[in-house]
Order: structure tokens, then C-alpha cells, then sequence
């Protein structure tokens, strides 16, 4: 581990210097690629240097206990037993920041939320998972920003699309995407009787311009006057945007902001994203990946949590984690959830080897 600590170290020196280089500075594809390398290095000497140090301490704990006597070789002992122990914690940890980096660890995110089966309450359910993501958002101080917003008649909404800001963002949240069920009595439930509905969620990372260039001859832009609950329109102007990606046939519509400019800048948003998991998962299948990064293998059609009010539980299918706490959940408090996807994935990355 010391040579892989001296061998980091090198590439850290290498890559500072890169990072005053003008060449580099001056083409931003290469500068954000070579700072994404200077952070991940950062964090890994950040436990590798204590390591090396205590390999350090370690060695000359040992050899004052082999020349003390009496109570200062106990002394020193101990010095160095603790210091056992200490190497053992931070190998354990820079063992695990040498696992494989997700390529999209440090994006940016945007999240999609649609209403699936179960109608209205399906709709409403898709506003409760919204709100807990918005919460979960601020808890961590990220920023979020609104993306698309097509409510429903009772106040839910049968899409919504927003935008989550964060260094750590992709890595807490990329394992949302899948279908979410929800077991409760719905508020147009007159007889008390229990539903099961649900919402699909899609994670995507933020792809850079620079990352996804779009050929505007490859798109079909068509306007149309924005509309809310119920169709009725709610724009007396042709601002909502919608927009076909001819090669693949991909669709992304706009309509929460009033002008269609900005409509068209977050459609594009949207579609490159999309865009950049496509050739992301070409590249995966390509290389033989056994499993999708949204855990479990079937990735967005898969259902992957279940939130049953009766009992105030949510189970997440992927791990066979049961949690009681679906107030505080829903409240933004996803950390346990999120906590136990991430090790998951670590133990399975430690045991590929």
C-alpha cells in the first residue's frame, strides 16, 4: 500500500501542475476532465497520507519498545497497538476509495418523476417523492432547480423534472431510478380500503456541452401553448417545447417557464443527458458489464422500494433493507436508504477483487 501511496502521490504532482498548464486551461473539456482526477486524487491521500504516517509512527513505536525497559517499553507497546489498530481502520477505508470510480461521481443530476399506475393517487405519490428528494437535496446542501412541472387535478403531478447541484449528488442518488410503490389508503378512498399504486423515477447525470454535442439539423423543434391540470391551457402563447432527437427518436418536452427560449435551453439540458446515458450504456454493454449502475439489474422498469403508510415502513427490494421511519423518510431523511445502497455496491466492488 506505501508504493501505491508514493505512486498517487506522483500522479497528484503530475496533475497539479496540468492544472496551471495553459494548454489545459485553455480547452474545457481537458480542464474538467483533469480536474475531476485532482479531487479524486485529493480524497484518496487524504486518508492515504495519515496511512503512510502511521506506518511511519508504527516502525518507530516498535523500535523504542525494543530499547525501553520497565513502564516506558509498556508505554510504547501500547503506542503501538493503538497504532495497529488506527492502520487497520484507514486501510479498510483507502482500500475503498481505490475501488473503481463511477465516471459520473461529481455530475450534476436531474431527476424525472412521473405518476404510474393507481391514477391520481399515483399522481399524488409522484409530488410526495418529489418533496422528499427536494428535502433530502437541502439537508445535504445542494442547490436544485426546476426543469418541467405538469400537475394534476388534486395537486400531484403527473410528471415533474428538476435539477440537484451537488459535489455528491450522482453518488447518493443514481440508485433512485426505478419504480416506486406505495401501499395506502388513497384521500378518494371512501371505504378505508388499502391501494397500491406507484411512481417511476429516472436519475440521469448532467452531461457538459462540451461532453454531447447536438447537430440542430438532428432535431424536430415544435412549439405548442403550455397546459395544466385537467389540458386546459394556461398560456395564451406558443412557449411550450417539444423536441425530437431524429436519430434515436428521443422526446423531450418543456412548458414551466413562460418563455420558449428558455423552455428550448432546458429541453436541450434534458435531451444531452439522456443522450450521454444511451452511449454510457452502449459503452457497458460493450464491455460485458454483469449489472447497470442503478442497482439490482433492471434499472428503471424495476420495482425498487416499496413505502407502506400502515405501517410505516419502507423496504428497499435491491438490499432486503426494512426501515420503519416512512414519516422521516418522506421528510428527506434518505441517509440510511442511501447509506446502505453505497456499501452494498463497495462490498460487491471489494469482493470482485
Amino acid at each position: 500500500m506505501l508504493e501505491r501511496i508514493a505512486e498517487l502521490e506522483a500522479e497528484y504532482a503530475d496533475v497539479e501542475s496540468r492544472l496551471a498548464d495553459p494548454e489545459v486551461l485553455g480547452d474545457q473539456e481537458q480542464l474538467q476532465t483533469v480536474g475531476r482526477r485532482f479531487k479524486e486524487l485529493e480524497e484518496v491521500l487524504a486518508v492515504g497520507r495519515p496511512l503512510r504516517d502511521a506506518h511511519d509512527d508504527l516502525e518507530a513505536a516498535r523500535e523504542m519498545a525494543a530499547e525501553a525497559e520497565g513502564g516506558d517499553r509498556d508505554e510504547w507497546r501500547a503506542e503501538a497497538t493503538a497504532l495497529e489498530a488506527a492502520i487497520a481502520d484507514l486501510e479498510e477505508r483507502f482500500r475503498v476509495l481505490l475501488l473503481p470510480r463511477d465516471p459520473n461521481d461529481g455530475r450534476n443530476v436531474i431527476v424525472e418523476i412521473r405518476g404510474a399506475e393507481g391514477g391520481e393517487e399515483a399522481n399524488l405519490f409522484a409530488r410526495d417523492l418529489h418533496d422528499m428528494y427536494q428535502a433530502f437535496a437541502t439537508a445535504h446542501g445542494w442547490r436544485t432547480e426546476p426543469l418541467d412541472a405538469r400537475g394534476s387535478d388534486m395537486g400531484g403531478f403527473t410528471e415533474v423534472s428538476f435539477l440537484i447541484k451537488g459535489d455528491d449528488a450522482w453518488a447518493r442518488l443514481k440508485y433512485e431510478g426505478g419504480v416506486h410503490r406505495v401501499q395506502r389508503v388513497p384521500v378518494t378512498e371512501s371505504q378505508g380500503r388499502i391501494h397500491t399504486s406507484s411512481a417511476t423515477v429516472i436519475v440521469l447525470p448532467e452531461a457538459d456541452e462540451v461532453e454531447v454535442e447536438i447537430d440542430e439539423n438532428d432535431l424536430q423543434v415544435d412549439v405548442y401553448r403550455s397546459s395544466g391540470p385537467g389540458g386546459q391551457s394556461v398560456n395564451t402563447t406558443d412557449s411550450a417545447v417539444r423536441i425530437t432527437h431524429l436519430p434515436t427518436g428521443l422526446v423531450v418536452a418543456m412548458q414551466d417557464e413562460k418563455s420558449q427560449l428558455q423552455n428550448k435551453v432546458k429541453a436541450l439540458r434534458v435531451l444531452r443527458s439522456r443522450l450521454l446515458q444511451i452511449e454510457q450504456d452502449r459503452q457497458r454493454d460493450e464491455a460485458s458489464a454483469a449489472r447497470r449502475d442503478q442497482v439490482g439489474g433492471g434499472g428503471r422498469s424495476e420495482k425498487i422500494r416499496t413505502y407502506n403508510f400502515k405501517e410505516n415502513r419502507v423496504t428497499d427490494h435491491r438490499i432486503g433493507l426494512t426501515i420503519h421511519k416512512l414519516d422521516r423518510i418522506l421528510a428527506g431523511d434518505l441517509d440510511e436508504v442511501t447509506d446502505g445502497l453505497l456499501a452494498d455496491e463497495r462490498t460487491r466492488q471489494l469482493a470482485d477483487g
